[in-house]
């Protein structure tokens, strides 16, 4: 497919952390002083997930007012919108946010409103699923969910278990998210990026709707044949996973092997800014180096429909766009 039909392509990014995509100017703008793309994009060297998450700390400076929230989430819907780009699914973590001056509500609801202010201008649709972190307590992140569980369905789509996979494993979060279950919160679990399978497992186990990267089960057939049969996304972020070392280079990716075990795939970006990526970038990377055929864009792009966690409503506008749809 040409650059420019993927780029005017409807697409749909069902993982993207706001964080790590902020455009670089409005960080600079907003830190007022010099900022280069260099000091939030990843290194070509970068050894492994640790290392990529140290790009955070300036963009999360910039969100710790409610006014900062606003511009980060409206910024990004805008920037978002240049791909054409017909719903996303932005993910963060509020409790990086609170502060004696703002607490997990007011941070969630800052969010939310830069987006509805963007989507006013733009027309992009939008959710959020707010992100659980790794190395928080259990009793903050029960906290934080608590508190976004008001949201749910008026903007809050889901939840998400984040941070370094390999310190601390899936096995410890178990009962944060049997709450959640209990609690009718859906759930994505970043899953089987630093080589784990039984992360992948375990979190499939516990119910997730959807499995952020899931490179580890790469040659693994009954574990991806699980994944189908339950009619779980993979969330797939080539770009970020090749940053991150989960795999080599791109004669490792399993993209194809996914597919053919009839995994619902999705391709997204991770971190526009981190990764110096956009969804364009990422189809027309699988279009090369993993043989993406036009059709398998467009069922790319229908499995991200099918396993969002959008409203049915919202799920009927996009199919809708799609099934009339040649490219």
């Amino acid at each position: 497919m040409e650059e420019n039909r993927i780029a005017s392509l409807p697409k749909v990014d069902l993982h993207c952390h706001l964080d790590g995509s902020l455009p670089v100017q409005m960080v600079q703008s907003m830190l007022g002083k010099q900022i280069t793309p260099q000091n939030l994009q990843v290194s070509a060297d970068c050894r492994n997930l640790a290392e990529y998450l140290e790009k955070f700390d300036l963009p999360l400076q910039c969100m710790q007012t409610a006014e900062g929230l606003r511009r980060s989430a409206m910024e990004f819907l805008l920037d978002v919108a240049k791909e054409h780009t017909a719903y996303v699914e932005v993910r963060f973590a509020p409790l990086f946010s609170e502060n004696e001056n703002l607490s997990c509500r007011q941070v969630i609801e800052s969010v939310l409103e830069g987006l509805e202010l963007a989507k006013k201008q733009c027309g992009v649709s939008y959710n959020v699923i707010v992100c659980a972190m790794r190395n928080h307590s259990e009793e903050e992140n029960l906290r934080m969910l608590r508190t976004a569980r008001e949201y749910l369905g008026n903007g809050v789509c889901a939840a998400d278990l984040a941070g370094n996979e390999a310190a601390y494993p899936m096995k410890e979060f178990a009962s944060l998210f049997k709450q959640a279950a209990k609690w009718e919160i859906p759930f994505t679990i970043h899953a089987g990026e630093c080589g784990s399978k039984e992360n992948i497992r375990e979190a499939i186990e516990l119910g997730a709707k959807r499995i952020g990267h899931g490179i580890a089960m790469r040659g693994d057939k009954s574990l991806q044949q699980l994944c189908a049969q339950k009619c779980i996304g993979v969330e797939m972020c080539p770009t970020s996973n090749l940053q991150t070392r989960a795999v080599k280079d791109e004669t490792e990716y399993p993209l194809e092997e996914f597919e053919k075990n009839q995994v619902l795939v999705t391709i997204n970006t991770d971190n526009r800014t981190v990764s110096d990526t956009t969804i364009t970038k990422e189809l027309l990377w699988v279009e090369q180096y993993c043989n993406q055929s036009d059709e398998d864009i467009r069922k790319l792009m229908k499995n991200a429909v099918e396993v969002s966690f959008a409203s049915e409503e919202e799920k009927h506008r996009l199919w809708k766009m799609y099934s009339g749809l040649v490219i």
